[in-house]
């Protein structure tokens, strides 16, 4: 849903006994905020730059990627904005970023932090730029752009481009997050393909592969009792997609929703109960048990597969830390994808 990227965006300049309604304070009061509204439609290249009145917005990329001897890696690249007041100012706007890299040999990953006015960070939507520091995802226009970001472990410098249109998630993008109706504006592209460089402390890499974007805005997202969520975005031979999430309750209990988007790009939003998702494999990353394998079924598709971490220790251990990383398919649909989870 990618809702899993404002777990770290209402942190960044946050203390923390505010942070105490829902996973990382998602389901605080939004008093002065703008809301979703469904009615609303998204407009090309406006909504591709920030929306100040609401609360908490991202800009977020994973993908999975090939060297030539076929070895799988990940990277992911994040720009998150968090509203520290209402009222749209940009000196209340905090910023922060993530970048990671999952590898056969381990996992790397990377946070900025950054205040908003002062030129540090930001982002713009024609011609498109979202920059944190030197980190930069830029270009033409949002289905054209080159990403980059580095650490004193890491780099990449990859070309990103689709061909086909931003798909909105939800009703008309307008994706509702709980029985009680919290809800988020949220579209993704899933159709980049991607190439370029990592540099990596064992050397330099040429890959190439598939991405994902999540773009989202909320105000507030997640009720006071959700506390956290397992979310993927999948790739499948045949060119479908899947985008499905599993909202934790602290009851027990899940909303677990998502969207089909056929090979050309066309999306069938699945209501509550149409997906279900079951832990079917636990790992033990940093001194907690993570589920890493998952079987997703989706009868109205014909879909039952498992879908299992390249790399179990791809843990981002940022300020609220998650899981994060690449992930194979096997089943009635062959593939690949991303898999994060928050709350564990």
């Amino acid at each position: 849903m990618n809702v899993k990227a404002c777990l770290v965006a209402l942190l960044c300049l946050a203390p923390l006994p505010a942070l105490a309604q829902g996973f990382a304070g998602m389901g605080a009061e939004s008093d002065g905020f703008a809301l979703p509204d469904p009615e609303v439609q998204f407009s090309f290249p406006e909504d591709h730059g920030p929306h100040p009145e609401f609360r908490i917005e991202w800009w977020y990329v994973t993908a999975n990627l090939q060297d030539a001897d076929g070895n799988q890696y990940g990277i992911q690249w994040t720009l998150f904005r968090n509203a520290m007041a209402p009222g749209g100012a940009a000196t209340d706007q905090a910023w922060m970023g993530h970048a990671a890299v999952s590898t056969p040999n381990g996992h790397l990953y990377a946070e900025r932090l950054a205040r908003g006015g002062i030129g540090q960070a930001g982002v713009t939507s024609e011609p498109f730029e979202a920059y944190i520091d030197e980190w930069q995802m830029a270009g033409p226009d949002l289905n054209n752009v080159t990403l980059t970001a580095q650490s004193d472990q890491f780099r990449y410098d990859l070309n990103l481009s689709a061909d086909r249109p931003f798909v909105p998630q939800g009703n008309n993008g307008f994706s509702v997050k709980s029985e009680a109706g919290q809800a988020s504006h949220y579209y993704s592209q899933p159709f980049y393909q991607i190439e370029g460089v990592l540099t990596l402390p064992s050397g330099t890499v040429q890959v190439q592969g598939q991405a994902w974007l999540d773009r989202e805005w909320s105000s507030q997202p997640l009720t006071a009792t959700q506390t956290g969520w397992d979310w993927v975005s999948l790739h499948f031979e045949d060119g479908a997609k899947l985008m499905g999430y599993r909202l934790r309750d602290q009851d027990g209990d899940a909303y677990t929703v998502g969207t089909w988007i056929t090979s050309d790009g066309h999306p069938e939003p699945l209501k509550d109960g149409m997906l279900t998702m079951e832990a079917a494999g636990q790992a033990e990353v940093a001194g907690r048990s993570v589920p890493i394998a998952w079987n997703i079924a989706l009868p109205s598709k014909n879909l039952s597969i498992q879908t299992r971490a390249f790399y179990p220790d791809s843990w981002m251990g940022t300020r609220i830390p998650y899981w994060e990383g690449p992930v194979s398919i096997t089943g009635s649909h062959k593939g690949e994808g991303y898999l994060e989870m928050s709350g564990y």
